[in-house]
């Protein structure tokens, strides 16, 4: 139902009749009218009929895509595109694709799109970053997401919070007609009470509010009096007609009320609405001069996209200003939510970078960051969107189809400090650009890796009170690793400055710390790492110089074992100095076994004492 707010006043004229024959006519109206249960019913028909082509595949593929059903939408994707088709049937496919976890082949149909539209912003950022999804799969939690107790059987959305009332968007009143979209009754406004244990009761129409066709989401000022929400222009007198398509379509139109005691009146509508395109989802800033709304109108990036007016303080409107690329792309960006601190804005597209179909982002309109993927479990695979957030309650709400229907789940933030990294040298206190920065779990798991700026900064969110480490290495400089201060936040600062390297040389040897391994394993661990980037550096300075390393087991295991397992270690300790631009000609390696014990404990050694003689060594050979 949320698509009825996405693309109602455009999608009716995104087929041309001229491709009409008798045989189609009858789907095409139904389509047109945005009758898609129908519609799809109809064109099925036809392929049963042995009547199916390019063009019908195609009609029953968008059909099923506006109706999110994504199973059968790629299933006559799949058939369309046998045929050359227009670039955006490629990315409408591809969202579909992904929509049910196949990402792989998602790939191939956002490589078609790109190929047929190659300047289009998702274009290039798919190019740039062809294989994102392991980074969003790999982003700190910030939320917990569970069912609401106010979803219904119908489609229910768009809830936002208000003092103790919950207001939001719902198809439930069997009262009403169905609409053929998704065979659901029409859209009434909702009003709710928020109880102090988080229980939501006595769901009841905003009757004031509700017109006989669809009526929000809506959008309430900081002192309750004002609201503004979306209705459609649904009645047969108001449809707009189109003469070369011959088909009706509606929009859809913002308007204000003010209350009057307890109930909304004196209903007018906003100046900036026209016939020819639709403004809805409304998000009003809590200090009441800032409208945020979703639109089709002139001027737009993409399909729709996220605008926002200025209220005067007699009243009047300002121009509406579109938000730009940071937020909108060729795809569709609609249900902003501001927040009260005015400045981040929360919203759904489905032309960024994310899981499939619809994603929540975050941006902060006030410094010109980049919008941010929410990540799980705030998107999934399906359609997520209308993100709103009560910052007095610490409790937000969310709207999803993950459970086959468009439900509003409850959100509560998950602590979170954001942790600022400075990497410098530990001589001069210089800054350091271009450090690699890891941030690692309690476990050790890396969690994600980044560069340094300019400014020698590197920034993470992480939960509070979980321990982590930060590790940071650059070239010509010792790599370390720094604890993470537990905090509750919001914010933590860690200094993490690095010694240049200063390796002691002598005739016969490089003086290291000890590379040791872990138990009966080869592996380089990441503090292995460090010193052998050491090591890498002297080779580097020193380009003449060969080396042997030599590598020990502890005394468990048989000899012959210890001896294979000490060569998988010297060789495993040669490839990474390689790996790292070494001539493979300057490093030689042997394994040792348990024949040059670093401490000779025989059978009694301590822990500490077999993984000390757990080691690689490096000898200098020339």
């Amino acid at each position: 139902m949320k698509n009825l707010y996405i693309s109602l006043s455009f999608v009716a004229l995104s087929f041309s009749l001229s491709a009409q024959n008798k045989d189609t006519k009858a789907a095409d109206k139904l389509f047109a009218r945005f009758e898609y249960v129908d519609a799809a019913k109809a064109y099925q028909k036809l392929v049963e009929n042995g009547k199916g082509d390019a063009y019908v595949y195609k009609q029953l593929a968008d059909a099923n895509y506006n109706m999110f059903n994504s199973t059968e939408a790629v299933k006559w994707y799949a058939k369309a595109t046998e045929s050359d088709q227009d670039a955006e049937t490629y990315y409408r496919y591809a969202q579909m694709l992904k929509a049910n976890g196949k990402y792989e082949e998602a790939n191939k149909q956002m490589q078609k799109f790109a190929a047929a539209a190659p300047s289009d912003n998702r274009a290039k950022a798919f190019k740039e970053n062809p294989n994102y999804i392991p980074r969003l799969l790999d982003k700190t939690k910030l939320y917990n997401v569970n069912a609401s107790d106010i979803s219904s059987d119908k489609s229910d959305f768009a809830a936002v919070l208000y003092d103790n009332s919950l207001y939001f968007a719902s198809a439930r009143n069997g009262a009403r007609k169905n609409y053929g979209w998704t065979d659901e009754p029409f859209l009434d406004i909702y009003k709710a009470d928020y109880n102090a244990d988080g229980t939501i009761t006595n769901a009841a129409t905003v009757t004031e509010l509700n017109s006989k066709w669809h009526d929000g989401p809506i959008t309430i000022s900081a002192d309750g009096n004002t609201a503004y929400f979306a209705s459609e222009s649904y009645k047969e007198k108001e449809f707009e007609k189109d003469k070369k398509n011959n088909a009706r379509f509606s929009q859809i139109y913002l308007f204000k009320a003010t209350k009057a005691g307890s109930s909304w009146g004196d209903i007018t509508e906003l100046p900036f609405n026209d016939k020819t395109f639709s403004n809805s989802n409304p998000s009003l800033s809590r200090d009441g001069k800032t409208l945020y709304f979703s639109s089709n109108r002139p001027g737009s990036v993409g399909g729709v996209d996220i605008w926002k007016v200025a209220i005067n303080e007699d009243g009047t409107y300002g121009e509406p200003q579109n938000l730009g690329n940071k937020v909108n792309t060729e795809g569709n960006e609609s249900f902003p939510f501001i927040a009260d601190d005015n400045k981040t804005l929360y919203f759904a597209s489905s032309g960024k970078q994310g899981f499939g179909g619809l994603d929540v982002y975050q941006i902060d309109l006030s410094n010109g960051s980049e919008a941010v993927n929410l990540g799980k479990p705030v998107n999934t695979e399906k359609d997520d969107f209308a993100f709103t957030f009560n910052e007095s309650k610490k409790v937000g709400f969310l709207s999803s189809n993950r459970g086959g229907n468009d439900d509003i789940f409850a959100v509560s933030p998950i602590c979170g400090v954001d942790v600022m990294i400075v990497v410098t040298d530990a001589k001069t206190g210089a800054i350091l650009a271009n450090a690699s920065v890891s941030i690692l779990d309690d476990k050790k798991n890396v969690i994600a890796t980044e560069m340094s700026n300019a400014n020698g900064e590197v920034k993470y969110r992480v939960e509070c009170d979980r321990p982590y480490v930060v590790q940071a290495s650059k070239d010509g400089y010792e790599g370390n690793s720094f604890a993470v201060t537990s905090s509750k936040g919001p914010t933590a600062k860690v200094d993490a400055a690095l010694q240049p390297i200063d390796v002691i040389v002598t005739e016969t040897e490089i003086i290291l710390k000890p590379i040791y391994f872990e138990y009966d394993k080869s592996n380089i661990t990441q503090e292995g790492a460090f010193e052998l980037d050491k090591l890498v550096q002297v080779m580097k300075n020193n380009d003449k110089m060969v080396i042997l390393t030599k590598s020990h087991t502890d005394n468990r295991g048989t000899d012959k074992y210890n001896l294979r397992l000490s060569d998988r270690r010297a060789k495993a300790t040669a490839q990474y100095i390689i790996s790292k631009g070494i001539d493979p000609s300057r490093i030689s390696a042997k394994g040792m076994g348990e024949l040059e014990p670093k401490v000779d404990c025989g059978a009694d050694c301590t822990e500490e004492q077999h993984a000390q003689n757990r080691r690689s060594e490096f000898l200098i050979v020339k």
